[in-house]
């Protein structure tokens, strides 16, 4: 099977899963492994004219060129790796202009749940802090309130909805209640 001018997908099929697994113990790496691969069957095509025809199998010649280009990819890998390290770093300018939107957003998102928390009765947010802020269980709001536990949870859950309901931007809440009349009237177009 050791004939030098018929390199071919045979032999790719034959030993490609053998150099595969050699490359990956060398490795560690499957990506890695698969590029070794291609690149011991490259330059097996490149040198087919070594092959000495009346040898056996091609397997340890195709093993030695995979150690072989296993050993170029670290040292290329790390010379690479040396070069990026001695490249100067660019000294970043800190751009606080994110920075301070973020500021504005939360700011604005706090003065929404400020708002939002006011409207809900002193024992809904009494037990919204308790259970939610605290970490309390239910059975230990219970306790520290003097109520049932139904009632912790009948309020939680009250406190929830209303705070979700409060927390939702105008633009999604649609036209509010009582607020009829139009913005612009039609304009109809006639000859005047």
């Amino acid at each position: 099977m050791r004939d030098s001018t018929n390199l071919s997908t045979a032999h790719f099929d034959a030993y490609a899963r053998s150099v595969y697994n050699h490359a990956f113990r060398l490795t560690g790496n499957w990506a890695q492994a698969q590029d070794v691969v291609s690149l011991t069957f490259l330059d097996a095509w490149r040198l087919r004219g070594r092959v000495n025809e009346e040898g056996g199998s091609l397997r340890p010649w195709l093993l030695g060129i995979a150690t072989n280009v296993t050993r170029n990819t670290r040292r290329a890998a790390r010379r690479h790796a040396a070069a990026v390290a001695r490249l100067p770093r660019d000294e970043v300018e800190h751009d606080f202009a994110d920075e301070i939107a973020g500021r504005l957003d939360d700011s604005a998102q706090l003065a929404l749940v400020r708002t939002a928390l006011s409207r809900l009765r002193r024992a809904d947010r009494e037990v919204l802090a308790l259970c939610v802020w605290a970490g309390l269980d239910y059975a230990a709001a219970a306790e520290a309130l003097g109520v049932p536990v139904g009632t912790v949870r009948s309020r939680l859950s009250r406190a929830r909805t209303k705070l979700a309901k409060h927390m939702e931007p105008l633009s999604e809440r649609g036209q509010m209640r009582g607020d009829r009349t139009a913005a612009v009237r039609p304009v109809e177009e006639g000859n005047r």
